[in-house]
């Protein structure tokens, strides 16, 4: 009895070992699909990230001096980008007001019959600067998002791979231990 339940025991482990391994395999691929698509996607816009000497702040340098002057190709290299400099920059052209204000302001300005036609012509090239900003902040982000889930994927591929090795030497123990535990046949 004891042997059968060892047997049993260790074939669900095989079993376990044999998902896990697929697991470990289709994670792994997913990773590697993520980080070609954003590689090639971030490759085809020939984004060069800023030199050090056009960095302003101790955060912008803290986060891009790494990146200088290289090709932006991955997630974290988008994220860096598109927060600290972007980011920074359109907060300083704006005097930290977002593009939902200075767009109220352009509107409410252009209807107005008194207004200064500069300032309104000024306001609304701040509002499309802001709009483009934060369109390719936003793609840059979700570049950011789809390379940290394939961080996430490749790391649960590794977790699947490391479970289906444990689960098979414990099968295997397990079958051995079925084994010597069997009565001797005549």
């Amino acid at each position: 009895m004891r042997s059968t339940l060892d047997r049993l025991i260790s074939y669900m482990g095989l079993a376990l070992a044999a998902v896990l391994l697929v697991a470990g395999v289709l994670l792994t691929y997913a990773s590697n699909f993520i980080n070609n698509n954003v590689e090639e996607q971030l490759s085809q816009q020939r984004i060069t990230m800023p030199a050090e000497d056009r960095l302003e702040t101790q955060e912008q340098k803290d986060a891009l001096a790494k990146y200088a002057g290289q090709q932006m190709t991955n997630g974290d290299q988008a994220k860096a980008f598109a927060d600290q400099y972007i980011l920074v920059h359109m907060n300083t052209s704006s005097e930290n007001r977002t593009y939902e204000e200075v767009s109220g302001e352009f509107m409410a300005l252009s209807k107005d019959p008194g207004a200064d036609p500069e300032k309104v012509a000024e306001l609304g090239q701040l509002r499309q600067s802001l709009f483009m900003g934060n369109a390719l902040r936003g793609l840059l982000l979700n570049a950011y998002a789809f390379g940290t889930m394939a961080k996430v994927a490749m790391w649960a591929g590794i977790g699947a791979f490391v479970g289906a090795a444990v689960f098979l030497v414990l099968a295997v123990l397990g079958l051995r231990h079925a084994k010597q535990g069997e009565p001797a046949t005549r």
